[in-house]
């Protein structure tokens, strides 16, 4: 199947280092206020399914209670905020990596712009629109601690099957369930009914066929997300190389 995308790899480690918290602590704050706009400015994550998942996300980074509440208020218009708007970049990295880049902005042409500068930088190049997102599908991705591999995987295959999984990657540490878009709510909380202990659940776009590169084109690719990751818009990048 589809390995996991790079966003998951790159935001752990960048997550992990304390002093990396306050800037992946103003992502989510974004997050938050874009998904109560998208949510047609409701801050109930009760009805807004959305901003539920985001927030579980952002209590995970242990985001303190009154950023989050000040995050929804931006988003509801209780409080002012920036004028911000969704972005997405398409592009290639070293050895033709297929990447698509998401975030959030003020300023799209400014952040195209950095964007662009980024990829020039390490050995890649913007690509039109519509080039590479036909290589990735989009997925619910849900994911489940697997430490020291110790999950039963048949029997955690039956629990995810039976819970309207579409497919399941077991790594060393990890466990990957997708779903389709629609479904990721259902599949997360059927999970969680069985015990099972869900770290995260997003929307996701995983590739199709992944690419084996060197560990030379390797360094120069973590490079690249370490840069990009590094910018205050970006907050997902996906690529189609196996991990």
């Amino acid at each position: 199947m589809s390995g996991h995308s790079h966003a998951k790899t790159v935001m752990a480690t960048k997550m992990a280092n304390a002093a990396k918290k306050g800037k992946t602590l103003s992502k989510y704050g974004r997050l938050i206020t874009i998904a109560v706009k998208d949510g047609g400015g409701s801050g109930d994550p009760t009805k807004n399914s959305k901003l539920k998942a985001i927030i579980e996300q952002a209590k995970n980074m242990n985001m303190p209670k009154e950023n989050i509440e000040r995050a929804i208020k931006k988003g509801t218009g209780e409080l002012a905020g920036e004028n911000l708007e969704e972005v997405s970049y398409e592009g290639f990295g070293p050895a033709g990596v297929a990447l698509i880049i998401e975030g959030i902005t003020d300023n799209s042409n400014r952040t195209l712009g950095e964007i662009r500068s980024i990829l020039n930088q390490n050995n890649g190049k913007i690509a039109g629109e519509g080039a590479i997102r036909w290589m990735f599908d989009r997925k619910g991705a849900i994911a489940v601690n697997n430490e020291q591999g110790a999950t039963n995987k048949d029997e955690f295959e039956m629990s995810a099957i039976d819970a309207g999984a579409d497919d399941i990657d077991f790594e060393e540490k990890e466990i990957y369930v997708y779903t389709k878009p629609e479904d990721l709510e259902k599949v997360k909380k059927a999970l969680e009914e069985k015990g099972i202990k869900v770290e995260s659940a997003s929307l996701e776009f995983v590739a199709k066929e992944e690419v084996e590169i060197s560990e030379k084109e390797k360094e120069q690719l973590q490079r690249l997300l370490d840069a990009l990751d590094d910018n205050d818009a970006v907050n997902n990048i996906y690529s189609n190389t196996k991990n």
